[in-house]
């Protein structure tokens, strides 16, 4: 079983900056795919961002393109979110998850989920 923690949600302007973190429980973690994905009130889960297990390649929703930027330090156990220039329709919980093999783009190929943390822009 892999723990998921993730970290650095909060309140911030539209425009700006803020940097999410996801922190695995094992060195398992470096075998495997992770995701960002984020849930408004009232709307179904969105794709954010993933990256494969070496960190060679990325995937972003359409409306993260050129702002959000994933990476990830196998040797921390961490994958991060960096997320620029955000808009207020940007808040959202925003979860990290991890799987073994599938769609990185499908939130139901994923075999581990974290509790969440919460982004909310304002403008």
């Amino acid at each position: 079983q892999v723990v998921l923690v993730e970290s650095g949600g909060g309140l911030v302007q539209a425009g700006g900056s803020l940097s999410l973190s996801c922190t695995a429980s094992q060195r398992t973690f470096r075998t495997l795919g992770v995701g960002w994905f984020r849930q408004a009130p009232g709307k179904e889960r969105q794709f954010v961002a993933a990256i494969n297990s070496r960190g060679g390649w990325t995937a972003y929703g359409d409306s993260m393109m050129r702002r959000f930027t994933i990476s990830r330090n196998n040797a921390k156990y961490t994958v991060s979110l960096q997320m620029n220039s955000v808009r207020p329709e940007d808040t959202a919980l925003y979860s990290c998850a991890a799987e073994y093999s599938g769609n990185l783009r499908e939130a139901h190929d994923y075999d581990f989920w974290g509790q969440g943390t919460q982004v909310a822009v304002s403008s």
